[in-house]
């Protein structure tokens, strides 16, 4: 009978593993962000309307989405990788 292993997920390098995903969604999300506003000027038009607060929630909802999908994603990536091995 083989010796429960514990989870990557709960040591040191799996938290660390979890937040380069986050980063890496949260750096997506403000890329994608960006890309919106120079594809269709009516984002940036409204935007451009909105005041500071409208760029600011238009922002943080992108990255917050983007970094929460890609912590979520990596977080299956180290849990599959763990039973192969």
């Amino acid at each position: 009978m083989r010796a429960k292993k514990s989870s990557d997920l709960i040591s040191p390098t799996g938290l660390i593993k979890l937040m380069t995903h986050a980063l890496m969604g949260a750096a997506l999300g403000l890329v994608f962000g960006l890309a919106l506003i120079l594809s269709n000027p009516a984002v940036a038009n409204l935007l451009s309307h909105g005041g500071t607060q409208a760029v600011v929630v238009f922002a943080l909802t992108l990255v917050t989405t983007f970094a929460i999908g890609a912590t979520l994603t990596g977080a299956v990536f180290i849990l599959v990788e763990n039973k192969q091995s």
